[in-house]
């Protein structure tokens, strides 16, 4: 049976073909769907019917850069770079915002909590797993093209940025694409934001807060990674 499945082009392209680490992202992300599905069969309710597109959104970057990954001719492009890296950073935030999603985890008649939970949290997990590879990916090419030692010097600032775009889209409701949609009220809030940096005391104390505890996830994985 396994070997007429292995012999299945599609099933090779999808699946057997990959390496071992995006087998079991993918058989992660299938355990959520299927939760998911479940959920819809057994309720009848779609009350979470948009972690699906929310996984999507977290897989985008991940695509990005693993694109450039295998594109040298993009890196060496100068504006062709900074182009990739720019749409990567736009869409960076939708993988850690999953973790946002728990604000959803309430009692619903016909559902169990730690069912609920155990959906919700998995989907989190595969947007985390997806954003820490995404940016091991970009700091691997950020190392090489500019030769840093300090691996802050690059983590820093795009976990700031990281978690500065989950502010931006669970507490002001903006989406990636509205910066081409909506691009004056969005770089109308950002700057009041800026300017008025004491009137927005918690939206900075939640930024740095998400900014740090980032950081100290992608780090904690980069090391247990290297001490297995």
């Amino acid at each position: 049976m396994l070997q007429v499945l292995q012999q299945n082009k599609y099933l090779k392209l999808l699946y057997f073909q990959r390496t071992e680490m995006e087998k079991w992202l993918l058989l992660s992300c299938l355990f959520s769907l299927l939760l998911e599905a479940a959920r819809i069969i057994i309720t009848g309710s779609l009350l979470f019917a948009f972690m699906p597109w929310n996984l999507f959104l977290a897989f985008v970057p991940y695509y990005i850069s693993s694109q450039l990954e295998k594109r040298p001719g993009w890196i060496e492009n100068k504006w062709k770079f900074v182009l990739v890296i720019a749409v990567w950073l736009l869409f960076l935030p939708n993988s850690f915002y999953i973790i946002t999603d728990l604000f959803h985890l309430e009692f619903q008649e016909g559902s169990s909590r730690w069912f609920d939970l155990t959906l919700i949290f998995s989907f989190a997990w595969n947007g985390l797993l997806l954003g820490i590879l995404s940016i091991r990916q970009i700091e691997k090419i950020f190392r090489h093209c500019f030769q840093y030692k300090n691996e802050f010097l690059f983590l820093l600032p795009v976990m700031w940025l990281n978690a500065w775009g989950i502010y931006i889209g669970r507490f002001m409701r903006f989406n990636s694409w509205d910066i081409l949609t909506n691009p004056f009220e969005l770089f109308a809030d950002i700057g009041y934001m800026l300017i008025h940096p004491f009137r927005n005391i918690y939206p900075w104390s939640m930024i740095m807060v998400f900014a740090i505890f980032m950081t100290i996830i992608y780090m904690s994985v980069k090391r247990m990674a290297r001490a297995i």
